[in-house]
């Protein structure tokens, strides 16, 4: 905008000082052509002729408006002066007489050389100075240049307030396209921002994903270790279970099959029955242990039971196996859960009242469920003597707790010498 705002002024100015000297020019010529004889045949001026021109120069309008004139020849000599002491001398032509002689009116406001500023001294006003030819009337071919010095006050007020008003109308162009400049990065800087201060809220929570999923991944891979190792451990305790218990009672069972008061065809009759009951009593007991591990290891039939049913079933099971009693508390209904939920609560609540039956002796069993915040909360407790869970090594505690977070629940172990404690926390959120 700064260089429209010269170029625009430096046309204006041009304009100005060319139409200004274009007027003036041509009244001079107007006033002073009359006067001057063939030029083509008189090298020199009459007196008559100068002293007509320097009544006219000094006299009038005219007279108050030029400063200096002067008139040329083609070769540089000065024909007239207002200045007499320079009529006749010879000088060698310039830029701007040279133009004029050319058939051009040329033009300069107030911009004086040096020897020009020596001979307009007299005067502090500022000048308009102007190259004018002088043509014959019937051929039009320039005979002569007309220099002249006009005093331009009017010039300069005109051509400072055409300037001024261009300079203020660039001024408002400019400040108009800065606004509107302004005001599209504004708008475009806010919008940038906001998209940035989103792209950064959603890099965040991508990053905390990324974070949750590296941890879910690396729980999830520790989870499946242990619960190999837990697997294998307690496929280890169920061939433990199965050999020391009816494995025994068979292998007994068998070698008494081979007593000799069942071979020894003198064996007493009463005392072969008894050998015969004895067996029998053995192998049915090893049936019982075999059925009992079982029970232990298949479900009943609860995808379909609700949770409170499913609660009264691992509790009356448990009565029915140990013959003892479990204080139940529970409420009329609760939030419908999925399979695993309900399997992990029922084996949650069956191997806890087996722990409180074979370390606490089935004082004081208890189950007790309910809602808490928004979360179902179900307990086992016993009143025995407690132990440290910091270091029990129990392989059922472990399962449990496994199988309790692989849900996303929360497992708690509560010991001290008056009891145990269990609790299990399950989200209901999208389980109704």
């Amino acid at each position: 905008m700064l260089v429209v705002g010269f170029w625009v002024t430096s046309q204006i100015r041009e304009g100005v000082i060319r139409n200004s000297a274009g007027t003036t020019a041509l009244y001079v010529d107007s006033v002073i052509a009359p006067l001057l004889p063939d030029m083509r045949k008189s090298q020199q001026l009459s007196n008559s002729v100068r002293q007509a021109l320097d009544e006219i120069l000094d006299q009038g309008a005219l007279g108050k408006r030029l400063v200096s004139f002067k008139l040329w020849r083609r070769d540089g000599t000065i024909l007239y002066a207002k200045d007499p002491s320079l009529i006749g001398r010879v000088v060698q032509p310039g830029p701007n007489l040279v133009h004029a002689f050319g058939g051009n009116v040329v033009a300069e406001f107030d911009n004086l050389d040096p020897q020009e500023r020596d001979e307009q001294k007299a005067t502090s006003a500022p000048l308009l100075e102007i190259y004018n030819p002088v043509r014959e009337p019937w051929s039009g071919q320039v005979v002569a240049v007309s220099e002249f010095y006009e005093i331009a006050d009017d010039l300069q007020t005109t051509l400072y307030g055409a300037l001024w008003s261009s300079w203020l109308v660039v001024a408002g162009a400019t400040a108009a396209a800065l606004s509107m400049l302004s005001g599209i990065v504004l708008r475009g800087s806010r919008t940038i921002q906001r998209q940035r201060s989103t792209l950064e809220a959603k890099l965040a929570e991508l990053q905390l994903l990324v974070s949750q999923n590296s941890s879910l991944r690396v729980r999830a891979q520790s989870a499946s270790r242990r619960a190999t190792a837990i697997n294998e451990r307690y496929l280890r305790r169920i061939g433990a279970d199965l050999h020391d218990g009816p494995a025994q009672m068979v292998a007994l069972a068998a070698l008494r099959m081979d007593s000799p008061l069942l071979l020894d065809q003198n064996a007493s009759l009463k005392n072969r029955k008894a050998e015969i009951a004895d067996i029998h009593h053995t192998l049915d007991e090893a049936m019982r242990e075999i059925r009992a591990i079982c029970n232990g290891l298949v479900l009943p039939q609860i995808e379909t039971a609700d949770v409170v049913n499913i609660l009264r079933l691992a509790v009356s099971e448990h009565e029915r196996r140990t013959a003892s009693q479990v204080l139940i508390s529970l409420p009329a209904a609760l939030p419908e859960l999925g399979p695993s939920e309900k399997i992990s609560i029922y084996r949650f609540v069956q191997e806890g009242l087996n722990n409180a039956w074979r370390h606490g002796g089935g004082k004081d069993q208890a189950v007790n469920a309910g809602l808490s915040g928004g979360k179902l909360v179900v307990q086992v407790s016993d009143g025995g003597p407690g132990f440290d869970p910091a270091t029990s090594q129990g392989l059922g505690l472990a399962g449990l707790r496994e199988r309790i977070e692989s849900i996303g629940g929360y497992f708690e172990t509560l010991s001290n010498r008056r009891g145990t404690r269990l609790t299990i926390t399950l989200s209901i959120e999208g389980q109704q």
